[in-house]
């Protein structure tokens, strides 16, 4: 599940980024400009807006998606204790909102709740080879009565693999399709995270071909 956040307070933003990526996918914006520039550049499967960013508001934001026939689900960040701000969420075109200050486990909560609500990512596990599993909607490799939860990033190469098997995919191409332009990560930091995988799903399962890439079997 790939989020984007918009939350321009340095502190919170950064507190519920590092929180949330433990779970999904999470970008963050710092106001509707930068917003608007993701999501023109990718895909989101939900939207979390905080009203009040520098520029144009959250709500201002989610109205001109919405104007552009964007349907991603949003969630609505508040300060404000009047319904009226609520309202115009909602006629904005969100589906749900989460006043501050919040708990970071109810703001998961709402994004379990808005994932059933709209079914995002319900897909059916895949067979990695004998008992072991893939769940994609809960980034979940199990293999009898073990399970290994993937961080993000490990779920999106996994996933890659998985989505062409038996071809060689050069680290290059990884890079640019998983990651933004702003968070290219070193090769050292791509090793990391597919030697993290080998060791769950089995070191032969993802084979090197040295200055070349890599292959999944």
């Amino acid at each position: 599940m790939k989020i984007l956040l918009m939350e321009d307070d340095p502190v919170l933003g950064e507190i519920v980024t590092d929180y949330l990526q433990q779970y999904y996918t999470t970008h963050r914006a710092f106001d509707a400009n930068e917003a608007g520039e993701m999501i023109d550049k990718g895909h989101y499967d939900l939207l979390i807006f905080d009203i009040n960013v520098p520029g144009k508001s959250g709500i201002a934001l989610l109205e001109e998606l919405r104007s552009f026939n964007n349907t991603t689900p949003a969630i609505i960040i508040t300060a404000y204790e009047d319904t009226a701000h609520l309202k115009k969420s909602f006629d904005a075109g969100a589906h749900d909102y989460i006043r501050k200050p919040f708990d970071l486990e109810e703001l998961k909560l709402r994004i379990e709740k808005s994932r059933a609500l709209f079914h995002i990512e319900q897909e059916e596990p895949v067979s990695l080879g004998g008992d072991m599993q893939y769940d994609p909607s809960r980034h979940q490799v199990t293999s009898g009565t073990k399970s290994y939860t993937l961080r993000p990033k490990e779920a999106e190469i996994l996933e890659y693999f998985i989505a062409h098997p038996g071809r060689l995919i050069s680290s290059d191409e990884l890079v640019q399709n998983i990651w933004e332009f702003d968070e290219m990560p070193t090769d050292a930091t791509l090793r990391s995270y597919i030697r993290k995988i080998r060791e769950i799903i089995g070191k032969e399962k993802i084979t090197t071909q040295r200055g070349m890439g890599y292959r999944y079997e």
